[in-house]
């Protein structure tokens, strides 16, 4: 499975186009699977069935929206921003956040100093008609000018040069990570989603674990991660460890990482469409609990009734339908532990998901990618 481009069938000109399909006369199209969807999609509906559904509605609902935490960027951010596009499509900022603080520490493999940084950047655009999706990794470690920005707090921090992208996070938080993305990409985000450590690896655990063939062994005593070449069943411990690993497989850079994580997202949501979450209402409730206590919204999705629409919305898109690239980036010749942002390239991509269009191959070739595809399947 390529990390870096995986086009889904469509109709020509959408995005991952391969001409136009014919509808046979007299047949009928098999209905979408109910259970075609990702791994929010699933635990935002579980919500729903728990809350419309048997006694103590009131206190269920009321838990898991006592569950968000919401940051209200648009408020912090002001008007001085991209404008939002009218043709249909969202842009969402994920972040894996890597704070060591509280029941993150003894998964994290690193010291609670009391910062946190953006361990995990994507952009996720959802083109008109929600039927496809382009996901866009940023590196960690990619060098970039980061604009002056204030925090939810109202604290200001002055702009700097040269700086790491995920220092972004770590000076100003979510509203900061968000400016520095539209300053970098010129498109309005949407949406923010942010995950912790110890929320990705409890969800993993009660999907039942995550199936992935490894090429290759993996073993990374920092990401506590120890795998034979093989087939397996990864438990949330392990999933965490696959995401995070930069040392035990490839080159060991933060760019064959994302190509670990990308190939790990596919495998998740293709084993989400195929398990019957909805034969188990309480499943269903644990899982929507640990959901919504393991993300931080923007607060135009700080509740559990805005998270349902949203999600509803994305609940045709599955693993075919979604392709995957990262940043157009070429190593830094002062120091080959950073990236530079290939601008040119990069400008490609951008205007791609500006203008609600494929992203095209042109825009990754030539560019460093790291060394670990092809090691998940």
């Amino acid at each position: 499975m390529s990390a870096q481009s995986t086009p889904g069938p469509g109709t020509a000109g959408e995005p991952g186009g391969d001409g136009p399909r014919r509808r046979t006369k007299g047949r009928r199209r098999k209905p979408r699977s109910r259970h075609h969807k990702g791994l929010l999609i699933a635990a935002w509906t579980a919500a729903g069935i728990v809350v419309l559904g048997g006694t103590g509605v009131g206190y269920v609902y009321f838990k898991l929206n006592g569950n968000l935490e919401s940051v209200d960027i648009d408020q912090v951010l002001g008007t001085d921003r991209p404008t939002r596009t009218d043709n249909g499509s969202q842009n969402i900022l994920v972040l894996g956040s890597d704070t060591r603080s509280g029941g993150n520490g003894k998964l994290g493999g690193g010291t609670d100093d009391g910062s946190a940084r953006a361990d995990t950047a994507m952009i996720l655009h959802v083109h008109e008609g929600h039927r496809k999706a382009s996901v866009v990794s940023i590196p960690r470690d990619t060098l970039i000018d980061r604009p002056a920005c204030t925090d939810s707090d109202g604290g200001s921090h002055p702009a700097a040069s040269g700086v790491m992208f995920n220092s972004a996070y770590s000076t100003g938080g979510a509203a900061c990570a968000v400016k520095t993305v539209e300053s970098l990409t010129g498109i309005r985000m949407d949406h923010y989603l942010e995950v912790d450590f110890s929320g990705f690896q409890r969800l993993v655990d009660e999907l039942g674990g995550v199936e992935v063939t490894t090429t290759q062994d993996i073993k990374d005593p920092d990401s506590h991660l120890y795998l034979e070449a093989g087939p397996h069943r990864l438990t949330g411990e392990q999933a965490l460890g696959l995401v995070r690993t930069r040392h035990g497989v490839g080159d060991g850079s933060d760019l064959g990482r994302i190509q670990l994580q990308q190939a790990f997202l596919k495998a998740l949501l293709e084993q989400v469409k195929d398990v019957d979450l909805f034969g188990d209402p309480k499943k269903l409730y644990d899982l929507a609990d640990t959901a919504t206590k393991t993300v931080t919204t923007d607060s135009g999705l700080g509740s559990v009734n805005s998270l349902m629409s949203f999600a509803s919305g994305l609940k045709g898109i599955g693993a075919s339908d979604m392709t995957m690239v990262t940043m157009p980036v070429v190593y830094d010749p002062a120091d080959p532990n950073r990236v530079l942002l290939a601008k040119t390239k990069a400008d490609q991509v951008w205007a791609a998901l500006r203008n609600d269009r494929p992203i095209p191959g042109s825009a990754t070739e030539g560019t460093a990618t790291g060394e670990a595809e092809g090691v998940v399947n």
